[in-house]
């Protein structure tokens, strides 16, 4: 849990991390979005597969879909609580964490073999789908995200990234320049992405007042528990983007814009998908590539 979960201590910060974590607490003062609809709900709702496994309640999104139908005005009326008062139920942070072996790695007897994914609770599934549906329809429909992360967005794939990696060199080859492609590959990089960074971002992109607010209080108080024979383990989490949320995708997305948005030389071009990241330059010597 230790590995999989890693802690986000205060004790190593340095000053840019200080401030960004004083920043976050800065009361924003971007309008806020429109309160929660019955249909959006019903339309979220409708989207989950009742049978995938739940969370530690047992409860499917066939079961919570029911109750809907049967109660609109309340459940319409706690989702709007929620995003009025800038509050994520505590009790919709916990979740079940199974370790799932990666392909190729079965033979390996280290903790590095398991990806860990997170069982949430249907109803605080619906809260976080919500809540990133509206922060995507505000970063989409004001064209603020860099249009060189090919993840987690509609009709982009590893194909479109593949693509534009090779319109780039082919352009560049064709006029006898020499080309650089560096590949990184961020480890553990959805389970330590951090926190404070995600919600600066978001300021920078004036996400909507309520929220930016939700957005924090679903950053705070999470914890994971792990089940194995005889044993559980409950664990504090403080950073990074469950594996199996709602929200996961879309944050990673906020969290990598601002570095697709760095400054770089004039023959440098990033693309990006998911944690994966291609860095290519250009230039008729080696040393101008290199610079």
């Amino acid at each position: 849990m230790e590995y999989l979960l890693p802690e986000d201590s205060e004790y190593s910060d340095r000053a840019h991390h200080k401030h960004a974590r004083q920043q976050v607490t800065v009361p924003m003062h971007t309008p806020d979005d429109d309160t929660f609809t019955e249909q959006e709900i019903q339309a979220v709702l409708e989207t989950f597969d009742p049978r995938k496994a739940p969370g530690e309640d047992a409860l499917n999104s066939e079961v919570l879909l029911c109750a809907f139908r049967s109660f609109p005005i309340l459940f319409t009326q706690i989702y709007n609580d929620c995003l009025r008062k800038g509050l994520f139920p505590k009790q919709w942070k916990q979740s079940i964490v199974l370790s799932i072996v990666k392909p190729g790695k079965e033979g390996i007897n280290e903790a590095s073999k398991y990806r860990p994914i997170s069982l949430l609770k249907a109803g605080g599934k619906v809260l976080e789908k919500l809540l990133i549906d509206r922060i995507n329809h505000h970063l989409h429909s004001n064209s603020l995200l860099n249009k060189n992360h090919f993840e987690f967005l509609p009709q982009k794939s590893t194909v479109d990234a593949a693509l534009a990696a090779e319109e780039f060199a082919q352009a560049q080859l064709q006029q006898k320049n020499l080309v650089i492609i560096i590949s990184l590959d961020v480890k553990a990089a959805f389970d330590t992405a951090w926190w404070p960074s995600i919600l600066r971002n978001l300021r920078d992109l004036r996400c909507p007042r309520n929220l930016y607010n939700l957005t924090r209080s679903y950053f705070s108080d999470r914890v994971a528990i792990f089940h194995a024979n005889t044993h559980t383990v409950e664990r504090k989490v403080s950073m990074g983007c469950p594996q199996g949320s709602c929200c996961g995708p879309g944050f990673w997305n906020v969290l990598y814009n601002a570095l697709l948005n760095l400054e770089f030389s004039n023959h440098t071009k990033i693309i990006a998908f998911a944690d994966d990241l291609a860095i290519l330059t250009h230039g008729k010597k080696l040393s101008e590539a290199e610079v």
